[in-house]
């Protein structure tokens, strides 16, 4: 009995894991969701702050029709201290590198604003 208990639970740990994205993979899907105006999932992977931001930018800057094409998105550059971490990265709906901090908000990770006076690590 002991044994099927434990191999039962050795096959539910990773499939609740499963949910959680790194910080790489959450930076690729705010950006994504960003411009292709998926405010839902946009919302769930950012800060309150951050949310409000990204909404104020996506009036401004992305156009009416969201974008359908890939991404392309790739990581420059990356960095994690504790529950902070920060993406430097491309995509193809940018010409310039962008940089996201990161925080860990409930064991998931999210993109925040950047303090005024903060650096990026890179």
């Amino acid at each position: 009995m002991k044994k099927i208990a434990f191999y039962l639970l050795t096959l539910a740990v990773p499939s609740c894991s499963q949910g959680q994205l790194s910080h790489t993979d959450t930076a690729k899907v705010v950006v994504e969701s960003f411009y292709q105006k998926d405010n839902s999932k946009l919302k769930k992977h950012t800060t309150e702050e951050s949310y409000a931001s990204f909404m104020s930018i996506q009036a401004v800057m992305v156009p009416s029709e969201p974008a359908t094409g890939a991404s392309n998105f790739k990581v420059l550059q990356e960095t994690v201290d504790g529950d902070i971490a920060w993406v430097q990265f491309s995509t193809s709906y940018e010409e310039t590198p962008e940089i996201f901090k990161l925080v860990k908000e409930d064991g998931q990770w999210k993109v925040t604003e950047k303090g005024r006076r903060e650096k990026s690590p890179f």
